[in-house]
C-alpha cells in the first residue's frame, strides 16, 4: 500500500499519540478547576502554549488553539468581519481559497459584506498588485492561502503582508494549513495578522489546531460561554490534543528540512517520469510549488473512476480536496486556472509525506500508466 492523500490528512507521529494517550489517561482534570488535577492539566496546557509560541516565534498571548483548519479559518475571518464592520464591509479573497475560507466568505456576503474575489494566473498565482487595486476605504480584511491545497501552488503571501503595511486599517489572515512544515514562513516577516495551522496535516491528531493571532487584533468570538483560550474561544480545553499538537508541531519543524528535500525529490522525479505520457497533463508548476503537491488531469477518464481503479492496486490518491471530494464538483482552482471543465472534472491530487520514497515512484507510475491502459480499453 501506498498512501498519497497527505494533503488530506497524515498519519499521526507515534510519539504524538502517546502523548495524547498519556495526557487523557494520567492528566484528565478541567484545567479551569482549582483542585491539583486541574492545576495539573493547566500547568500542561500553559507549557504546550510557551512551546508553540516559541516555534511561531510569537507571544504567549498570541496563541490560540483550535479544532483545526476549519474553525481557526471561520474565526479569523468572521471574527474579523463581525468586530470591525463599523470600520467599513468590504473585505479580500481569492477564488482558489479552501472551503473553509471561500464558505464563511459567501455566508458574510449574505450579511452584507462587500467580497472581492482575487484571480489567479493560469499557474494559479495570485498578482499581489491586484489585492491592493481591490483595496478601497472601506476594506477590512484580506485572506490569502499560502500553499493552494489542490495544486500546490505557494502564493506570494510575504508581498501582499508588505504592501498591506500602508493600509494600517486592513487585517492580514492567511491559511497555513498546507504550508507549514512543507514551505517555510515566518509570520512575523510576512506581517501576518492570523495565521491558521492544523494538527493533522502536519502528522498530528484530527480536531487540533492553532490560530495565531496577532497582539492587538480583537475578533468577535464566535463560541461564547467560559471565556476560555483568551476570551476568544469557549469551551473546555482539549489539553490531550493540545500537548499532542505541540509535539507534532515540535516533531515537523526539527525535520523540516530534511522532509522538503525528500519530497522534493520524489515530486520532481514522478512528475519527469509522467509528464510525457499522451494522456496525462500536469497542473501543477515545479517551480512556486509546495514539495508535497502533484495535480494532473488524465484526458478522458473521470477522476473518481481513476482513484478507485487505482485503490484496487495499493494506491491512494484523491481527487481535489478531501472537504469537497464527495459533492463530485469539479475542481474549483483549475477552472480559476482556466482549464477546462473536462479536464478539471479528470484530476487527480497526489500528496506526499516523508513517509513516501524514492522507491515509491516506479510502483506509482507502472500502476497510473497501468491503470491508464487497462480504462482506455474498456472505454473504447
Amino acid at each position: 500500500m501506498i498512501y498519497l492523500d497527505n494533503s488530506a490528512t497524515t498519519k499521526p507521529y507515534k510519539e504524538v499519540v502517546d502523548s495524547f494517550v498519556k495526557v487523557s489517561s494520567t492528566y484528565y482534570g478541567n484545567p479551569s478547576s482549582l483542585h491539583k488535577f486541574g492545576v495539573q492539566a493547566e500547568n500542561l496546557l500553559t507549557h504546550a502554549r510557551e512551546q508553540v509560541a516559541s516555534i511561531l516565534d510569537a507571544k504567549f498571548n498570541e496563541i490560540i488553539f483550535t479544532s483545526g483548519g476549519t474553525e481557526g479559518n471561520n474565526l479569523a475571518i468572521k471574527g474579523v468581519a463581525l468586530q470591525h464592520q463599523g470600520r467599513g464591509k468590504h473585505i479580500i479573497t481569492t477564488t482558489i481559497e479552501h472551503d473553509s475560507v471561500h464558505e464563511p466568505f459567501k455566508q458574510l456576503e449574505q450579511l452584507g459584506f462587500s467580497v472581492t474575489y482575487i484571480p489567479v494566473n493560469e499557474d494559479g498565482m495570485v498578482k499581489p498588485s491586484d489585492v491592493e487595486k481591490a483595496l478601497t476605504d472601506e476594506t477590512i480584511l484580506v485572506s490569502v492561502i499560502h500553499v493552494n491545497n489542490e495544486v500546490g501552488m505557494i502564493q506570494p503571501v510575504k508581498e501582499i503582508g508588505q504592501l498591506l503595511k500602508a493600509y494600517p486599517k486592513v487585517i492580514y489572515h492567511v491559511d497555513h494549513v498546507q504550508g507549514f512544515g512543507k514551505v517555510p514562513l515566518n509570520i512575523k516577516q510576512a506581517h501576518i495578522d492570523l495565521c491558521t495551522i492544523s494538527g493533522h496535516k502536519i502528522h498530528g491528531l484530527k480536531g487540533t489546531g492553532v490560530l495565531y493571532v496577532r497582539d492587538g487584533i480583537t475578533l468577535f468570538p464566535l463560541l461564547s460561554g467560559g471565556s476560555q483560550e483568551l476570551q476568544k474561544r469557549s469551551g473546555t480545553e482539549n489539553v490531550a490534543g493540545i500537548v499532542a499538537f505541540a509535539k507534532a508541531l515540535r516533531l515537523t519543524t526539527q525535520h523540516q528540512a530534511e522532509h522538503i528535500d525528500k519530497m522534493n525529490g520524489i515530486k520532481e522525479k514522478l512528475i519527469k517520469s509522467v509528464s510525457h505520457h499522451e494522456h496525462i497533463i500536469i497542473n501543477t508548476q515545479l517551480t512556486h510549488s509546495a514539495p508535497h503537491i502533484i495535480n494532473m488531469t488524465i484526458r478522458g477518464i473521470k477522476a473518481e473512476v481513476l482513484v478507485h481503479s487505482l485503490e484496487e492496486k495499493g494506491i491512494f490518491v484523491s481527487t481535489t480536496s478531501a472537504c469537497s471530494s464527495k459533492t463530485k464538483k469539479p475542481s474549483k482552482t483549475l477552472v480559476a486556472m482556466g482549464r477546462s471543465m473536462s479536464d478539471a472534472d479528470q484530476a487527480i491530487r497526489i500528496s506526499l509525506s516523508h513517509l513516501n520514497n524514492e522507491n515509491d515512484v516506479k510502483a506509482i507510475v507502472e500502476a497510473l500508466i497501468t491503470t491508464i491502459d487497462e480504462l482506455k480499453k474498456v472505454m473504447r
